[in-house]
């Protein structure tokens, strides 16, 4: 038996080899507390849960979907732009449901990338950018994100003969890990480059309801001629609190889109209809499930932010997104340090490097885990940092 010479150059998926370190902390009876994963414990909103529990009893529901969603919900996830952003999209033809965004995110460099094919991928950046590039036969170019540049890649600094080969741009913002964000001055930098070269854009947004302080993320698709370009990937997951439910949707350029729906009807059987029914409640549904959520959020990241500057580690100030960002000490790598923290405190951080070369040196916590948890995470790394000996159970 031989495998594919793509999996053969796989690497493990990050939390897959997190989640595989905490099982093996927890079989010895040790209490781990972890900031890991950036998965909601907040409860999906009740009215969403109650319309998915009538759609399960409807037989309409019990049979194949297509691939390109309910025409409700195109229309709900327009609705929803239009009322966020002042957006208006064809729900016909600029609007797809996916399995998660993750998927459509996984699928869109089939739709673009062909061996030997360039993408240009943030660093550090999501994991699944440059894996869709991999799958799909091409190369990723990596776009470092340096704290002195408010982590938005240098356009600027992309060679001429790279950007000519390059087919796709990824963005990300509010950003995974580093919790940066963009204005529509970066974005309109990021539609001339663009066009200047004639890249597609693919802009990641899942983040964009999750913000604190007052401050409100804009869209991608804001930026003038940025539909021409590019498409944004959204989810009900982190806004509604339904990452299990997987429910995502990508919006914008109508080329792209087809080109997605046409790889995802040859690959997929679409999204269980009761679920797309859960997706049109929390879109068309009360929305002040989203401040509520955020003002939780917004209370754990301050403790988290002050606790890590107590351990003497820079923080990069959060105003969206569910992380907290922050550099390791000098003389110590990203997973020294969150090896050292597991072994002597059980709490799990996930080391920057995680995400890429440009993210050595940074650590991300999330803020996903509960008030009490986070209580007790952030009084083990004070004992810890006072040199007092922990007694964990």
């Amino acid at each position: 038996m031989r495998l594919a010479k793509r999996i053969e150059k796989l690497p493990p998926y990050l939390f897959v080899e997190i989640t595989k370190k905490i099982a093996q902390k927890r079989a010895q009876g040790i209490d781990v507390i972890t900031f890991a994963i950036g998965d909601p414990d907040l409860p999906t909103p009740a009215h969403v849960i109650a319309r998915l529990t009538a759609a399960a009893r409807d037989p309409a529901n019990h049979r194949y979907p297509e691939s390109d969603g309910l025409p409700e919900l195109r229309r709900a996830v327009a609705g929803w732009y239009q009322r966020r952003f002042g957006l208006a999209f064809d729900p016909d033809k600029e609007v797809l449901p996916l399995i998660g965004s993750k998927e459509g995110i996984g699928h869109m460099a089939l739709c673009f990338i062909d061996p030997g094919d360039i993408a240009l991928v943030p660093d550090p950046g999501y994991p699944v950018y440059s894996i869709g590039t991999m799958f799909a036969g091409g190369e990723s170019h990596y776009l470092p994100l340096r704290e002195e540049n408010g982590f938005l890649p240098d356009l600027d600094a992309i060679p001429a003969e790279v950007a000519r080969r390059a087919k796709l741009l990824w963005l990300n913002y509010p950003n995974n890990p580093t919790a940066a964000v963009a204005d529509l001055d970066f974005f309109r930098r990021v539609v001339a480059f663009a066009k200047r070269y004639g890249i597609a854009v693919c802009h990641d947004g899942p983040y964009s309801e999750v913000a604190y302080d007052g401050y409100k993320p804009v869209s991608f698709l804001q930026a003038e001629g940025a539909r021409e370009v590019g498409v944004e990937f959204h989810s009900c997951s982190k806004s509604f609190n339904m990452t299990g439910w997987r429910i995502g949707f990508v919006v914008g350029n109508e080329k792209m889109v087809n080109a997605l729906m046409r790889v995802k009807s040859n690959l997929d059987s679409g999204i269980p209809q009761a679920l797309q029914q859960a997706a049109i409640a929390a879109l068309e549904g009360p929305q002040d499930c989203i401040p509520e959520h955020n003002a939780i959020y917004q209370r754990r990241r301050d403790k988290v932010q002050a606790a890590l500057a107590k351990l003497g580690l820079k923080v990069y100030p959060s105003k969206a997104s569910l992380y907290v960002w922050a550099r390791v000490p000098e003389g110590c790598t990203s997973a020294e340090f969150c090896a050292q923290l597991i072994e002597e405190t059980a709490v799990v951080v996930t080391p920057g490097s995680g995400y890429g070369p440009s993210g050595e040196g940074y650590i991300r916590l999330s803020l996903t885990t509960p008030d009490e948890r986070v209580e007790e995470g952030l009084s083990r790394l004070a004992q810890w940092r006072r040199g007092e000996k922990l007694h964990i159970k």
